[in-house]
């Protein structure tokens, strides 16, 4: 956070800065999910053709979930990167996890590559508990604001790995 006054407020010039980093987070973020989104453009009627397990969720619900998810993300960064700079080892594990995030759509909806799409997330999921682990000691609420998505994303493994194993043919 930015060093508050007397007042125990942030102090008039601080507050500029900060709403550069929220707006910078915002835009890390929903720029993740815009390079996700456009290898997903066809997901909709590939993971309707999938072989699916019968607790997998119904495919419009991901668009809304991931969308709450990234600005919890850019939230979350927001907090932390407002006390630590951008190279710090908080906000460069989370740019990694957003990076490892944003090629998993491609490997899985464009690219049909059912066992790397599986390593990938795994990778993800280590990655993100790294990251949550690091944001929870810079600030308690990031650390909080990552868990729905380390969550969701520990979700997505096990359906990823049963997608995968159910449609050998379509995911390789």
């Amino acid at each position: 956070m930015a060093k508050p006054n007397s007042s125990g407020r942030e102090s008039r010039s601080a507050r500029p800065h900060a709403l550069r980093l929220l707006v910078m987070s915002l835009a890390l973020s929903f720029a993740a999910a815009a390079l996700g989104a456009i290898a997903s453009i066809n997901a909709g009627a590939f993971y309707a053709h999938l072989a699916r397990p019968a607790w997998a969720p119904p495919g419009w619900l991901f668009g809304p979930v991931w969308t709450i998810l990234y600005l919890l993300m850019a939230l979350a960064l927001w907090r932390v990167w407002r006390v630590r700079p951008a190279n710090s080892r908080p906000v460069r594990l989370f740019l990694a996890q957003l990076a490892v995030n944003a090629v998993w759509s491609w490997l899985f909806f464009r690219l049909h590559m059912g066992a790397l799409s599986f390593a990938w997330i795994v990778l993800l999921v280590a990655l993100l508990g790294i990251t949550v682990a690091a944001f929870w000691r810079v600030s308690s609420v990031a650390g909080v604001l990552l868990l729905p998505y380390l969550a969701w994303v520990l979700f997505a493994c096990a359906l990823a790995w049963a997608v995968w194993r159910a449609n050998p043919a379509a995911l390789g």
